[in-house]
């Protein structure tokens, strides 16, 4: 008994403040034991997120939008997804955190509190694209492990915070700095503190551009816990997996970044095309970077049903990565023939740009599907169908649809 571990007072309080209650003999629940009342969490409630959004995974936790939900111009938390590969951080102390900045190519290491992050730099807010790399995963056959997306995993919020490379510069480092990779705060699933459950990271050509951010806030307001409360990474325009949550260390190095899901599989697409269900040996897979050209249409929601002779307004949102939406256009014949759709510039680098567009040549009473397509600056367009397999389910940017029926 003597060896016997039990729950800890600063613990105990934390799960009487969420049940809303004493917890009667609390004192005598075994350490690791979750009350029966939090062991199947509304996510809605826990997260504020809106109730039409899907729940994909809660080992960990994994949410997204359905499209019609992402109709507005700045993504407010409610209808953000949420991707996770651990567990959540508990008990953050935002007025004790620092970041510190090692590793190889590093002139000397150096931890920053977030107080000192946030007087010491000059503060900027961008409205910043980040997509899921498994985004439309669901579409894939044969079919690819992992959470099964379907177009609700990406989000343009403004984000608020110093910029990477103005702390970089600040700290000094190495001619030979070729990558940076983030170290995070969250618990991997076996809850073994000497595992990751995720380390990923970016070359220094993109960790020193402007829009690279150590974030403390989006949409104006600290950044809500699912989301990377108090301090994370943003890197605009490439997986999400990139833009780490729950920052407390971020690492130089002389080599690609080695961390956790940063080999083999994870965030790789074959550097050649193969056919699909055809295995692919990891030094052939090439990393992730700059995500695709695509587009979503916000409105109406699928499934609309309008009179003949009455105009359908279409709208919805394109983004290409790295890269501007230059053409937007719109197709109610499976693609045979493209209309041009009015597009919006960004309102800066990395953030989507908005489109619409008036339909009023339905011929017919009947079922039609409206597709979207969009076209970057270097002239590459989404394909109409599912782009080439890979064995992951990463990249999906065919053209996104919606079911109409004129009465």
């Amino acid at each position: 008994m003597n060896r016997r571990r039990f729950i800890s007072q600063t613990s105990l309080t934390s799960l009487a403040t969420l049940l809303g209650a004493d917890i009667v003999f609390g004192h005598k629940i075994p350490e690791g034991y979750t009350p029966i009342a939090l062991q199947d969490p509304d996510p809605f409630k826990l997260f504020n997120k809106d109730t039409e959004m899907s729940i994909l995974n809660n080992k960990p936790w994994n949410i997204e939008a359905k499209a019609h939900l992402l109709d507005e111009k700045i993504t407010s938390n409610k209808y953000m997804f949420v991707r996770n590969n651990g567990l959540i951080p508990e008990n953050i102390d935002a007025k004790n955190w620092t970041l510190t900045i090692d590793g190889e190519s590093v002139s000397k290491s150096k931890t920053y509190t977030l107080e000192e992050l946030k007087s010491k730099f000059q503060h900027y807010t961008y409205q910043l694209t980040l997509e899921c790399g498994g985004n439309g995963r669901s579409e894939f056959n044969p079919p690819a492990k992992g959470n099964q997306w379907t177009v609700g995993a990406v989000s343009c919020a403004n984000w608020t915070g110093v910029r990477l490379k103005d702390v970089l510069q600040d700290l000094g480092f190495k001619s030979n700095a070729v990558y940076i990779g983030y170290h995070a705060a969250d618990i991997h699933l076996s809850r073994n503190p000497e595992k990751e459950p995720i380390s990923r990271g970016v070359p220094m050509e993109k960790a020193l551009q402007d829009e690279t951010l150590l974030a403390f806030q989006m949409n104006g307001k600290d950044i809500p816990l699912a989301h990377g409360y108090p301090l994370r990474l943003i890197a605009g325009g490439w997986p999400a997996s990139a833009s780490g949550k729950w920052v407390n260390r971020i690492s130089i190095r002389d080599k690609v970044h080695d961390g956790a899901k940063m080999t083999g599989t994870s965030y790789r697409v074959p550097c050649e095309p193969v056919a699909p269900g055809e295995k692919v040996v990891d030094e052939d897979m090439c990393i992730i970077e700059s995500m695709p050209v695509k587009s979503l249409i916000t409105y109406p929601k699928s499934g609309a049903i309008i009179k003949k002779g009455k105009a359908l307004n279409i709208r919805g949102h394109a983004w290409a990565g790295e890269l501007e939406v230059q053409n937007m256009e719109y197709s109610i014949d499976f693609g045979s023939t493209w209309h041009s759709c009015a597009l919006q510039k960004p309102v800066n680098r990395l953030a989507w740009q908005h489109f619409s567009a008036s339909i009023d040549h339905f011929p017919k009473k009947g079922y039609y599907e409206v597709w979207a397509r969009a076209k970057d600056s270097r002239g590459k367009s989404q394909p109409m169908l599912l782009p080439g397999w890979n064995p992951k389910g990463y990249l999906n940017n065919a053209c996104h649809r919606i079911a109409i029926k004129v009465t």
